[in-house]
């Protein structure tokens, strides 16, 4: 007779986990975008070299805390947790803030 507390995944207990787990990434992507659109928006004069060394930092910055997203959301409790489309948003935000800092 199986009971039915003998699975760990159970789909109730899903609902919270997701929470818990998904406010770390949340608080990494919120940067992550806030410096995303400071990049894109951030207007680069042809002879001003501060200004441009400023946004290619902070794409970096962006994508930096897209790979630490990234690496929180590929452990096996988050893998199994949390959708795919958690690895959406720091592929999107770390490509288009790395092709900013590439253009600027």
């Amino acid at each position: 007779m199986t009971h039915r507390r003998e699975n760990i995944d159970l789909p109730e207990d899903r609902g919270c986990l997701q929470w818990v787990l998904g406010v770390p990434l949340v608080l990494l992507y919120l940067p992550a975008a806030y410096f995303c659109f400071l990049t894109l928006f951030g207007q680069v004069e042809p002879g001003d070299d501060r200004a441009r060394e400023d946004v290619r930092f902070m794409a970096d910055v962006s994508v930096v805390l897209c790979l630490l997203g990234l690496l929180i959301t590929i452990t096996p409790v988050f893998r199994r947790t949390l959708g795919r489309w958690w690895f959406a948003t720091p592929f999107l935000l770390a490509a288009v803030a790395y092709l900013r800092a590439q253009t600027v």
